[in-house]
Formats: C-alpha cells, structure tokens, sequence
C-alpha cells in the first residue's frame, strides 16, 4: 500500500488516532469563527512546530506544500484584484495549516489505526447493507493519498525544472493524472488480491 508513512517513535506517534483525528476536526471547525490574520497566522506557526517537534526529518515534510504554491499566488492574486488582500492571505494562511496538519497525522500515523479510528462512526450504517470497513478504508485512503499525491506532482514540478528551468506548466496536469490513475490501479490490485476491502489485512 502507497504510504508516506514516517517511522518512528515520537509524541506523536503514540498518540491514539482518534485524538489526532478530532483535533484536526476540532481545529478545522474553529478556523470559520476565528476569520483573522493573526489566528490564520498562528495556526500555521503552530503546525509547523509540530513538525518541528518530530526533528529533522519532520521539518523536511513540509515541503509537501511546494506544489500547492502556484495555486496560493493565485488566490492572493484574485483577492488582490477584488481588493481585499488580507483576506486572500487569511485563506492561504488556512489553506496551508489544514493541508500540513493533514500530511501531519499521515506521516505519523499506520493506516490500519486510521481505519480503526473511523470505523465506529460508519457502524450504523450496516442497517442499510453497507460495509463499516468499506468506508473506513475510504476515508483512510482519502487522507494517506493527499500528501501522496502533492509528493507526486512536487516531484514532476522537479523533472520538468531540470529540463526547462521552469518550475510550472499546464503540461504537468496530463502526467500527473496518468500517474495518479495508475496508484489507484496498483491499491485496486493489492485490494484485490487481499481479498477486496473486507479482506484488508490490518496485522
């Protein structure tokens, strides 16, 4: 299975899941009341603490952003235009938070105890004939594949600046869905051949 999982044995490895998970469902919730340069601001710093506290190696994961860079100049350029400038970079400010937090719990956490955190919530469910562990692995899956797949375009953005000085193009999108397509063909695969997602293997 793709993962871009990073061992170890840090505080935040060790803390359960489901904490992690509601924190981030916490924090996603308080950043709508709290619309302020100065919150947007400190969550981002505080994030990248958290990082921070996971040493060397963690700090290198924030450059899973690098991709997303493009797309905050153009928010900030549209805000910009509209004349409103900080409320374009209260968004990327936010943007940026949620999207490392995000990365943040995937490195630090197995996909089996993301599955484990969530599939409770998904019990109910089975009234209608619909499977807790299907959905689980879904929403797993959904939060392993973000950082996976800005990896991904990050490291197209690096081959196509070797060969063209340039660090973006529109060129990138067509490789980058063929690549894209091709990592759900191999977890459709390895699904497969475990059995289908009832089957997955959480040892």
């Amino acid at each position: 299975m793709i993962s871009l999982y990073m061992a170890g044995n840090s505080w935040a490895h060790r803390l359960p899941a489901r904490v992690k998970l509601l924190f981030l469902f916490v924090l996603s919730l308080l950043i709508i009341p709290f619309n302020t340069l100065w919150f947007s601001a400190a969550l981002l710093a505080f994030v990248v603490a958290l990082y921070a506290t996971l040493g060397r190696r963690g700090l290198e994961k924030v450059k899973v952003v690098r991709p997303l860079l493009w797309m905050m100049v153009i928010i900030l350029l549209v805000h910009a235009f509209l004349g409103d400038i900080e409320q374009g970079i209260i968004a990327v400010l936010r943007l940026l938070a949620m999207v490392l937090l995000a990365n943040f719990i995937s490195i630090t956490t197995h996909m089996e105890a993301l599955m484990d955190a969530v599939e409770p919530l998904f019990r109910p469910l089975r009234v209608f004939g619909i499977s807790p562990m299907r959905m689980s692995l879904a929403v797993a899956l959904v939060i392993r594949f973000v950082p996976v797949l800005l990896a991904v375009y990050a490291s197209l953005q690096e081959a196509y600046k070797a060969r063209t000085a340039r660090s973006n193009s529109w060129r990138l999108l067509a490789p980058f869905a063929l690549h894209a397509i091709k990592m759900t063909d191999h977890v459709s695969e390895a699904l497969t051949a475990r059995g289908g997602a009832d089957g997955f293997d959480r040892s």
